[in-house]
């Protein structure tokens, strides 16, 4: 396990060409830069490591609304360094109360939603999991933390090269739909790297929210904005159903991994998957096995594969639906799971386990001065989410709805007030032998994120990699979220394993450029023993760590 720079890999590969960044009064890493700068600003002011992360989130909404905003929704994870708790909020929202599986059967729908559908809107839940976290561990009032967010989006900032591709893609396919699209666009069009965008729509927005706190979005103008666009847009979302919203603090799930504890949201996110894969990983020396070797990665495939065949099935809001969580991560059952894999052949169709009853995201973390942790996740679940604009507001509608399934009898099958099967995951890692924070981590990108997570805490726990080389390292990708998905290889893959890993049965193809995108875009803050941050940023993004100074 990585605590000490001795346990570093003597000859370590530097692929992204950065060095990992360390300081010792705190440290910001997001996927933009500007909002890493933000979240450094809120520390020097005084702000906690929760301030921090919802200023990064805001600019973020800014610099980068092709993939989050305050029409999405966010997690987060946070680690009190006075008392060694961790809590989780969940601040994702909920179905519509007119949306039932029988309106949708009778609207002619088949399986699933379509992905751009009015009716994939959930209640955004991003707004009211800002102010809820700010107001619990937080220091700064709301009028603070969004300063920064609200000054970019007034004065403008330089789009940034990986950003700029990503909006080009998302404003063909998804901001055309709406003539408020064009708050989001710049004479018609995506901006291009190295141009000056202005969101003074969003700036407002933003505004409300400093002033008059989650009531601001919830209520009046900005509620029947989003409700209007909506129902125009064939969905049921009402007023009434944006001012029943409310955040949820959770007890998070831990599990134990060599000698760290593993922190994930519980359902109705997916964090559940990377916990499972590590139990069964768990039974497996994988310092036996060189690193991006094939006979390391079939292993974690398949244990991949196993957690995907119960996830996909039993993650699901656990106030509708019963999640057997317990007996899920119990020993005996990651041990019956466990026995499962052939080491020498791979299996691409594992049901999902009987246990006894009994895309396109935003990820941060922030660590600040007293140890204190945030682990923070923000989506508006693909790229724009539904490219629907609240004509005013600056911001896009997400798509989470989506994710809800439409057979009947389903544990994530839709139903009014019900919170979806949830992509975004924030991660925390705290040291076993004592609880002491090891570091807030998470890797963004739809159904990559726990097995980003997976290979992330294998890099940092069984290599004894620095954050930044943790991310650095190629990465695999079972493409679908499913038992029996195509595995993506990372260019940079030695060709040795991927022809291994063929020859063993996983059907595999090699990804390049901007395509890499799917591999997902990761940050880590790892605290030593001694308060020094060693912090790393993904290479797939725009962004970086910041250190206090």
């Amino acid at each position: 396990m990585f605590y000490n720079p001795s346990m570093i890999l003597t000859e370590p590969e530097f692929s992204s060409r950065r060095s990992p960044v360390l300081a010792t009064r705190g440290m910001v890493a997001a996927s933009q830069t500007q909002a890493a700068a933000a979240g450094v600003q809120l520390l020097r002011a005084g702000g906690s490591a929760a301030d921090a992360a919802v200023a990064a989130a805001a600019v973020l909404n800014v610099t980068e609304p092709c993939s989050t905003g305050v029409g999405g929704d966010c997690f987060a994870l946070y680690f009190e360094a006075a008392t060694g708790n961790v809590t989780a909020l969940n601040g994702s929202g909920r179905a519509p109360a007119a949306l039932t599986l029988e309106l949708l059967q009778a609207q002619g729908f088949g399986e699933a939603l379509p992905e751009l559908h009015a009716h994939t809107v959930t209640v955004p839940g991003a707004c009211a999991g800002w102010c809820d976290l700010v107001a619990r561990h937080g220091r700064l009032p709301m009028s603070a933390v969004l300063a920064p967010a609200i000054e970019l989006a007034e004065r403008g900032f330089p789009v940034a090269p990986i950003t700029a591709h990503a909006w080009a893609a998302g404003a063909q396919r998804q901001l055309q739909r709406s003539a408020a699209g064009a708050e989001l666009l710049l004479d018609g069009q995506a901006p291009r790297a190295g141009q000056i965008f202005r969101n003074p729509t969003l700036a407002h927005t933003l505004r409300q929210i400093a002033s008059n706190g989650p009531g601001a979005f919830y209520h009046g103008a900005i509620a029947k904005a989003i409700a209007r666009t909506v129902q125009e847009h064939g969905g049921t979302l009402s007023e009434a159903d944006l001012a029943a919203h409310s955040s949820t603090w959770d007890t998070p799930l831990r599990s134990r991994y060599r000698n760290v504890d593993v922190w994930e949201c519980p359902p109705n996110g997916q964090g559940l998957t990377a916990l499972l894969a590590l139990n069964i990983l768990s039974g497996f020396d994988l310092k036996a096995t060189p690193p991006r070797s094939a006979a390391r990665w079939h292993i974690m495939i398949e244990a991949l594969r196993l957690a995907f065949a119960d996830t996909r099935w039993y993650i699901a809001d656990p106030r509708c639906s019963a999640v057997p969580i317990a007996e899920l991560l119990s020993a005996h059952y990651a041990a019956r799971r466990r026995s499962l894999i052939n080491t020498q052949r791979a299996n691409n169709s594992h049901a999902r386990g009987r246990p006894a009853t009994s895309s396109d995201t935003v990820y941060l973390c922030v660590v600040d001065a007293a140890g204190n942790a945030c682990s923070f996740i923000n989506s508006n679940y693909s790229g724009f989410g539904t490219g629907l604009v609240p004509p005013g507001c600056g911001f896009t509608l997400q798509n989470r709805g989506h994710n809800f399934s439409l057979e009947p009898g389903h544990p994530n099958c839709v139903a009014p007030h019900k919170r979806p099967y949830h992509t975004i995951i924030p991660g925390m890692l705290t040291r076993a032998a004592d609880g002491s924070l090891l570091a807030p981590f998470g890797v963004m990108g739809g159904f990559m994120q726990p097995q980003g997570h997976l290979q992330v805490v294998v890099s940092l726990v069984d290599d004894g990699l620095d954050p930044q080389s943790a991310l650095d390292q190629p990465r695999f990708c079972i493409t679908d979220g499913t038992s029996g998905g195509d595995v993506a290889l990372e260019a940079g893959t030695p060709l040795q394993t991927a022809a291994e890993l063929a020859a063993l049965g996983h059907v595999t193809h090699t990804v390049h450029g901007y395509a890499r995108s799917l591999f997902g875009r990761g940050q880590i803050i790892v605290r030593q023993p001694d308060g020094v941050l060693w912090g790393g940023s993904d290479p797939r993004a725009d962004g970086c760590a910041q250190a206090l100074d």
